[in-house]
């Protein structure tokens, strides 16, 4: 190992493309070693299809990237981030590859061409028993789309962008090419056909799943991770779409065994609200999306959402509380595995019925299909047997009927060996649909507050009470101390500073109502739900001084156009509805223009300041509480990204780090620098006692070992109303003994504190015992405004 920490201080996230290689990143390692970060994290970084943006349709063989450096490259910025004490963790695909070009695919191919003869056959995840051998490529919009095919002057099979090869001695010049399509080991078929020839990543035909269980295909897919590891190029991997493989717990085994156990292992996974990660898994922890939502639910006014609940009945004409969120979100899981994924429920359906030959085909397919609409998380593992059994006879007790097909379903989880194959199939079609059916076209079909429509959060419960805060915050200590703690990634919905101010709008719901009813008067909306949750998203990136520019505008636009075909309501990828689409866009244009616009300004003048304060409070959260703060690009300043491709635009790091979040994330990366021991593994997270009339705008807890703290955090929420000084001394910490020094601004405290001499008009305070440090002040208070007037930047004198 190269001496880099195994404990990590904070990662920072990095998008690799074509125009921001290793050079450039290695470009970046000063700024990112001021910031405080000990481990950079990249994006993928294996050879992926020509103009690929992210890398996660990566080509065999399996090699790095020649578009971003290749090996020579690599090892440059190994070297270079070795000599600043900075660790690399490496993103790794091993659900699957990129297949949309063939030509760039050998493997893929290879199986096109010489079908279940081809000796990578059994590399992919095929369905062809159904089918006598042939692979069918859901391609078509519908059978009417053969007519367009033909044969290019290289013997392959083109429709539209699509080029695929053909076996060798099916066609000649001239040839008939729907005779020649007869003649191959694939058929072209409709996207909602019952009948896929390969399993998919969610329902993207472009990326086919791997079979990994598979000790060759491991190795295959493996063997450059291998040499890395004994070259000692990396410190960690992230594992892309851990739930997509069909067995994970046996997969990260294998992974862990190469790795060794001073390499971290960090994997994509969403738990629930009430979910842990699987003690089997030998892992460091998840990228963090559980601690989003903990975060997220902590800086939302429970209240607020609940009065939001009627302004989003008024507007939707639907109720948007948990349980109608909860049967929706069924509905719509159960149209997504029905439009999108049918494949997958056949699949399943052909596992189980010969388990129970004398129950109808139907009953098992039908419980089936509601037990992968209706479980929380993927339900094969270990710890999860329990709760998916409840589930199962919660379901047969709803549907009497089904009783047969349940009772297949639960003979299959009770005795996980009778059916191994038909359980890790349930398992791989929960997340899919889970994944499509909820974060994708869930949360762009309602809008109470899409501040908590987010990867790992739960709009049915938007917000979270103080003590099951500190219980989860506990019990993540004792269990996953290097987890990852994420706001922002690339694939989060809307940026952790947009989602900030949002959630203010749940601090002030009847000011929010009187401004919806004002702008739909000005301007009636062309669908009330649509353009309800646009103007949400409207406000978060609504800038601060003045109006959306032209370059917002387009990025507004294009969101606007992805959101409508996610949700599927008026508009969607494979049926587009220009006009609908339209009469939407020129609404959102009118809110940036006129007396709109001004309504707009003047809302978003009075919350921004509230949402710039909790930016902070959560930044710091992030990098504070159990576990490893993941920075993703860009969000050291404030960022206004919403959906991908929007939060991959380049970054511009030529900007001073003389900013309220860089000063954030410096001073709190110091703090962890300085008292390791009190963030490491062993330490724990200890609530504090508060006092006082309005201990909700406050969150304060400390970091240290054995009972005993050694960092005390204190930090601001539902900041909308605690600005007036009177109000903030009503509030009262109880410090534990001793003296103790904010990081932020040299002042001592001791004993009893009230938040506004602790505070003043700053977002927190992270304080460190007197004797242990003498830490030199950050160059301004961490605030997201300027200055009171009157007020000195000069250390207090030790307050009591």
């Amino acid at each position: 190992m190269t001496g880099i920490p195994v404990d990590p201080v904070a990662t920072y996230r990095v998008q690799l493309t074509p125009e921001f290689t290793f050079a450039e990143v290695a470009g970046i390692l000063q700024h990112l070693c001021e910031l405080g970060i000990s481990h950079l994290y990249l994006s993928p970084i294996l050879a992926a299809m020509p103009g690929s943006q992210h890398g996660y349709d990566w080509t065999p063989p399996a090699r790095i990237s020649e578009v971003l450096g290749g090996p020579e490259g690599f090892h440059l910025l190994r070297e270079h981030a070795r000599a600043l004490g900075i660790g690399i963790i490496v993103d790794i695909v091993p659900n699957h590859v990129g297949v949309a070009d063939p030509e760039h695919n050998p493997w893929w191919s290879d199986v096109l061409i010489h079908g279940l003869e081809s000796p990578f056959a059994h590399y992919f995840d095929l369905d062809t028993a159904p089918t006598d051998g042939l692979i069918n490529l859901p391609y078509l919009g519908s059978s009417d789309d053969l007519a367009d095919l033909r044969v290019d002057d290289h013997g392959r099979l083109v429709l539209g962008e699509i080029a695929l090869p053909t076996a060798p001695g099916t066609w000649a010049p001239g040839d008939d090419p729907l005779a020649v399509h007869q003649l191959q080991h694939y058929r072209l078929v409709p996207y909602d056909s019952r009948r896929v020839g390969y399993r998919r990543f969610l329902a993207v035909n472009g990326l086919a799943a791997l079979r990994q269980e598979v000790p060759e295909v491991y190795d295959a897919t493996h063997a450059w991770l291998r040499e890395l590891v004994v070259d000692d190029l990396i410190d960690g991997v992230r594992v892309d779409h851990v739930d997509g493989l069909h067995d994970p717990i046996g997969y990260l085994r294998r992974l862990r065994a190469d790795l060794g156990d001073q390499r971290l292992i960090y994997i994509e996974k969403g738990l629930g609200t009430d979910e842990d990660l699987d003690p089997e898994m030998p892992v460091d922890g998840t990228t963090g999306y559980d601690q989003l939502q903990l975060i997220e639910s902590r800086f939302t006014a429970p209240s607020g959402a609940i009065e939001l609940e009627e302004t989003y009945r008024a507007i939707a004409g639907v109720a948007g509380d948990g349980d109608h969120l909860a049967a929706r979100g069924r509905i719509t899981r159960q149209s997504v595995l029905v439009d999108q994924f049918p494949d997958r429920i056949q699949r399943v359906t052909d596992l189980l019925t010969p388990t129970a030959p004398e129950v109808p085909a139907h009953a098992v397919q039908k419980a089936a299909s509601l037990l992968i609409c209706s479980a929380a998380g993927r339900p094969d593992y270990p710890s999860q047997r329990a709760s998916v059994l409840r589930v199962i006879a919660d379901l047969a007790d709803e549907y009497p009927s089904l009783a047969q097909g349940f009772a297949v379903l639960d003979a299959a989880f009770r005795d996980p060996t009778s059916a191994p194959d038909a359980i890790a199939r349930i398992g791989e079609a929960v997340a899919a649909v889970y994944g499509k059916g909820v974060e994708d076209v869930g949360f762009h079909r309602t809008a109470r507050l899409v501040s908590s429509q987010e990867l790992g959060c739960n709009p049915l419960v938007p917000a979270i009470n103080r003590i099951d805060f500190i219980d989860r915050a506990v019990r993540r200590a004792d269990s996953w101390p290097r987890a990852m703690i994420a706001l922002s990634t690339h694939d989060t919905k809307r940026s952790e500073d947009v989602r900030a101010r949002i959630a203010v709008i749940a601090q002030t719901p009847q000011r929010w109502r009187i401004l919806v009813d004002r702008l739909w008067r000005l301007q009636p909306p062309p669908h009330g739900l649509i353009c309800y949750f646009l103007l949400q998203n409207l406000v978060g990136v609504w800038p601060d001084d003045g109006r959306p520019d032209a370059v917002l505008a387009r990025r507004l636009a294009e969101y606007a156009r992805k959101a409508m075909r996610e949700g599927g309501l008026v508009s969607s990828w494979t049926e587009v509805n220009d006009d609908a689409e339209a009469d939407v866009q020129e609404w959102l244009a009118a809110m940036q223009r006129g007396p709109a616009a001004d309504l707009l300004s003047e809302f978003v003048a009075a919350i921004a300041p509230a949402g710039r304060t909790e930016a902070l409070s959560r930044k710091a959260l992030s990098l504070l509480l159990p576990g490893v703060g993941d920075i993703y690009q860009g969000t050291q300043w404030w960022d206004d990204s919403l959906t991908d491709p929007d939060n991959r635009r380049p970054v511009d790091y030529t900007r001073s780090l003389d900013h309220p979040k860089a000063r954030v994330i410096r001073t709190c990366l110091a703090v962890r620098r300085r008292n390791p021991a009190a963030f490491g593994g062993g330490s724990g997270y200890l609530p504090l006692p508060l006092r006082g009339e309005t201990i909700g705008h406050v969150v304060a807890f400390a970091r240290g070992r054995a009972g005993k703290a050694e960092v005390v955090v204190v930090a601001v929420r539902l900041a909308l109303m605690f600005t007036d000084p009177d109000i903030r001394a009503k509030t009262h910490l109880v410090l534990p003994s001793g003296t103790w020094v904010d990081a932020f601004t040299g002042n001592a405290f001791s004993g009893t504190v009230d938040a506004e001499t602790l505070l003043r008009d700053r977002a927190l305070a992270v304080l460190e015992p007197l004797e242990a440090t003498a830490p030199e002040p950050a160059r301004g208070p961490e605030r997201a405004s300027r200055r009171a007037p009157g007020r000195s930047a000069r250390p207090a004198a030790h307050r009591r």
